[in-house]
C-alpha cells in the first residue's frame, strides 16, 4: 500500500458475561492509507461497534495494538475525532457555538475556535446559519454541521458511525452524494461504519467485510470507479458488481472481484 496512516493491528477483545466469556474481537487487521476512505461492514452483532471503540481508544484491546503515523495510540482517542449515527447538536447553542464545542473542549480559545469553523460553512452549505439554532435546520443540514465540528478539530482520522443512518432516504441519498463530493477538496482519511452496502461502494476506496463475531476481515474490496461519483453511478454495471461481491461476501462467500 505505501505510506500508511492508520495500522490495525491483530486486534483481540473478549468481555466477561454471566453465561462466560464472549469473545468479539479475534485479529482484526488491516492498514488505511493517508487520505483514504474505508468503509467496514459486516452481519449485525459481529463487532463493529467494539471494533471501532478500540480504535478510537475508549475500549482497551485484549491484545494487538493501533499504530497512527507510526506512533503507538492504543487506549487513546487523541489521533482521533468522531461522529455518531446522532447529531447530539445542543439545542441551546448556535449551529457556529455547537461546531466548535470538540474544539473548547480541546483547549482551544473560543475566538479561534470561532474563526476555524467558520471558514468551513460555506464548503459545508451553511452559510448564512452560523446564528440559527439546531431546531431551524433540516435533518440533512444538521448532519452537515455533526460533520463539520468532526472535522474542524483537525484530528488524524475520521472515525464515522453509521453517520447518516437516522435520515430519510432521500435526505441520505443527498448526504451520500454531498459528501462524495466535498472529500475531493479536503485530505481526510476516514473510518466508516455502515450497514449500508450502496453506501460503502458509493463512497470508499476500499470496503473491508468483517466475519461473524468472534469476527476478524473476511474480504477486503477495492472500489474501482473513479472519484466524484454521482448517484448515476449506481446503475452502472461495475457498481452492480462490487454490490454483488459485497452482499455475497457477508454471506459468507467468496465471489470474484
Amino acid at each position: 500500500m505505501g505510506e500508511v496512516k492508520l495500522s490495525v493491528e491483530d486486534l483481540h477483545k473478549s468481555f466477561r458475561t454471566d453465561a462466560g466469556v464472549l469473545p468479539v474481537l479475534d485479529g482484526v487487521r488491516f492498514d488505511i492509507a493517508p487520505g483514504e476512505f474505508v468503509s467496514v461492514i459486516g452481519p449485525s452483532g459481529c463487532g463493529k461497534s467494539t471494533l471501532f471503540n478500540v480504535i478510537a481508544g475508549l475500549e482497551r484491546p485484549d491484545a494487538g495494538r493501533v499504530v497512527v503515523d507510526g506512533r503507538d495510540t492504543t487506549g487513546r482517542s487523541d489521533p482521533f475525532a468522531y461522529m455518531p449515527q446522532q447529531d447530539l447538536l445542543f439545542p441551546w447553542r448556535t449551529v457556529l457555538d455547537n461546531t466548535t464545542l470538540g474544539l473548547e473542549v480541546a483547549g482551544v480559545p473560543r475566538r479561534v475556535a470561532r474563526e476555524r469553523a467558520r471558514a468551513l460553512f460555506g464548503p459545508f452549505g451553511l452559510a448564512g446559519f452560523e446564528s440559527a439554532h439546531p431546531q431551524e435546520l433540516s435533518g440533512g443540514m444538521r448532519q452537515r454541521a455533526a460533520l463539520l465540528r468532526t472535522v474542524v478539530q483537525d484530528r488524524a482520522v475520521l472515525l464515522l458511525d453509521e453517520p447518516f443512518g437516522a435520515l430519510d432516504s432521500l435526505t441520505r441519498a443527498d448526504m451520500q452524494e454531498w459528501l462524495e463530493g466535498v472529500r475531493t477538496g479536503f485530505e481526510w482519511t476516514v473510518l466508516l461504519i455502515t450497514h449500508d452496502i450502496r453506501e460503502a461502494v458509493l463512497l470508499s476506496d476500499r470496503v473491508l467485510v468483517l466475519a461473524p463475531r468472534p469476527t476478524r476481515v473476511h474480504l477486503e474490496v477495492e472500489v474501482d470507479l473513479p472519484h466524484p461519483r454521482r448517484l448515476d453511478v449506481i446503475t452502472e454495471p461495475r457498481f452492480a458488481q462490487l454490490e454483488d461481491v459485497l452482499l455475497n461476501a457477508l454471506r459468507g462467500r467468496h465471489p470474484e472481484v
